[in-house]
This record gives structure tokens, C-alpha cells and sequence, in this order.
């Protein structure tokens, strides 16, 4: 039987290339250079950290167009508030999303059998697995989910005939 699964992952080669370029355009731009901004990685969390509010957004909006640039979701990457670390100095944290969570899951099943479509859907672990007789009825189960707003970089994986 036709299927396909509906993911959320994240090319982690490629945030580490977008992080590193960031780097470097924050240590050569001008306007950031007193500012003691700073950009770390560690394959789960990035951390952003400047000595005032300004400097921090820039370096977010710097790090964000280096993934759109390399191909990654920028609401891939959840960004909390911006908190004081002490000395002057600001931090804020990005954890990478990987993975489809149980309620989020949930939903995406939901607006499938919501759209009257004959395939059947099921959520397992971080995926859901979608299957159907009608390899046309897989591709408008992929448009309509593609149409939804999830707040969650969706891919399509494993197509079976």
C-alpha cells in the first residue's frame, strides 16, 4: 500500500556552516564590533549573547538569514526571551527542534481526517506515517498539510508505491 511519513528534522551539517558564518560576519561588522557579541553551538542549543538588546537582535537577524541561506527553516530554531547573564551582559537561547511533539502530532492528524480525504494517518514516535490506495490521494494529503500553518518545519519522507 502507498505511503509516505511526515517529519521535522533539521540538517545539523548545516546550522554548524550557518553558525560559523554568522560568527564571522559578527566579528568583522563594525556596528557589532564593541559590542561584545558572541555566538555559541553546542548541536542542540544555540546562545546568543551581546551587552544590550539591540546587538542581540542584529545577531539574531544575522544568524536567521545565514540558515534561510543554507537551505535550514528559520522556525526551526525556538528562540526564547532575552535574559541578563550579569556585567552588562545578555543572553538568548535557540534550541533546535527535531521531531514532530506528541500535540503537535496530534493536530497534523487531525486536520488530515478534518480534510475528508481517504488515507489514513498514525503517529509514531517523532513521524506520522501516512497511507492510502491512492498514490492521488497521498498527494493531496501532502498539499493540504503543506497548506496548513503548523509553526513547525514539515518534510516528506519515504515515499512507497
Amino acid at each position: 500500500m502507498p505511503s509516505f511519513d511526515i517529519v521535522s528534522e533539521v540538517n545539523l551539517q548545516e546550522v554548524d556552516n550557518a553558525v560559523n558564518t554568522a560568527r564571522k560576519e559578527v566579528q568583522h561588522r563594525y556596528d557589532l564590533k564593541d559590542g561584545n557579541c558572541e555566538i555559541q553551538w553546542d548541536k542542540k542549543l544555540i546562545v546568543l549573547k551581546a551587552n544590550d538588546e539591540m546587538k542581540i537582535n542584529a545577531v539574531r537577524d544575522i544568524l536567521q538569514s545565514k540558515l534561510h541561506k543554507r537551505g535550514v527553516e528559520i522556525s526551526s530554531v525556538k528562540f526564547e526571551k532575552v535574559e541578563p547573564i550579569g556585567g552588562m551582559m545578555l543572553k538568548q537561547s535557540g534550541t533546535i527542534v527535531q521531531g514532530i511533539e506528541k500535540e503537535k502530532a496530534k493536530e497534523i492528524v487531525k486536520s488530515i481526517k478534518d480534510s475528508k480525504l481517504k488515507v489514513q494517518a498514525q503517529i509514531m514516535d517523532e513521524l506520522i506515517r501516512v497511507t492510502s490506495k491512492s498514490i492521488d490521494e497521498l498527494q493531496a494529503t501532502m498539499s493540504h498539510v503543506r497548506g496548513q500553518r503548523f509553526q513547525l518545519p514539515l518534510q516528506f519522507t519515504n515515499q512507497r508505491s
